[in-house]
């Protein structure tokens, strides 16, 4: 299951003077690196998460599982901002030219996107995260619209809980936008077998990028359409 990014959140300062957006320093990490340092940005993830008090082992164990079937991905990248210690990091992977990672979608895929991935010019960002004391207006965008300019996409693409309003309200200020939803099945270990009622209700969601003003400007282009069609 795709991860549920996280978005920024006000600083919660104990005394200390969070690090301003000018004063990190954006770092790139290879597969061995994430990989050494996955603890670290486990750390990260529970500390900018909202888990209820006594599930947090629970959470970093499901993001270190997600983020080590991420590392296996062809072309995965990993890009964070830090000073003495990790601030925010984003992440991801191109999404496969078969489309697999639309699996669940509810209805047909817009048309616009489904040929985008059988091109190869989407890139899944399956987790944002960005320490609450970090006091850097605007830096989750920032690290997400990297990514995508490192690897020549044209569309980024994410999956966020829909019963996390605040992540949803947070990708749509940031400019992506809501395509539909996507039924996957819980992200856990797995005591008994999976039941169709339970499965997650995801969120769709697609930003532009470098696609021009029109496709950016007009979200109706993303949406639904009667049929669905591969490029020639």
């Amino acid at each position: 299951m795709t991860a549920t990014p996280r978005r920024d959140r006000p600083p919660q300062g104990d005394g200390d003077t969070p690090p301003a957006i000018d004063a990190l320093r954006l770092r790139r990490l290879n597969r061995w690196q994430a990989e050494t340092l996955k603890e670290d940005l486990a750390d990260l993830y529970v500390e900018s998460s909202r888990a209820r008090p006594g599930e947090e082992y629970r959470d970093r164990e499901a993001f270190l599982r997600r983020l080590t079937g991420a590392i296996r991905q062809p072309g995965f990248a990993v890009l964070v901002a830090e000073n003495t210690a990790f601030a925010a990091c984003a992440y991801g992977f191109p999404l496969r030219r078969e489309g697999t990672w639309w699996r669940g979608f509810d209805g047909p895929l817009p048309r616009s996107v489904e040929q985008l991935t059988a091109s190869g010019h989407v890139f899944a960002i399956t987790e944002t995260l960005v320490h609450p004391h970090t006091d850097a207006p605007g830096l989750a965008r920032r690290l997400q619209k990297r990514l995508l300019a490192d690897h020549h996409a044209s569309l980024g693409a994410t999956l966020v809980d829909q019963a996390d309003s605040a992540a949803c309200d947070a990708f749509l200020s940031w400019g992506w936008q809501d395509i539909g939803a996507v039924r996957r099945p819980p992200d856990r270990s797995g005591l008994r077998p999976l039941r169709p009622s339970d499965a997650v209700v995801l969120r769709a969601l697609v930003l532009p990028f470098g696609l021009g003003p029109r496709a950016a400007a007009h979200p109706d282009g993303l949406a639904h359409e009667n049929r669905t069609q591969r490029p020639d």
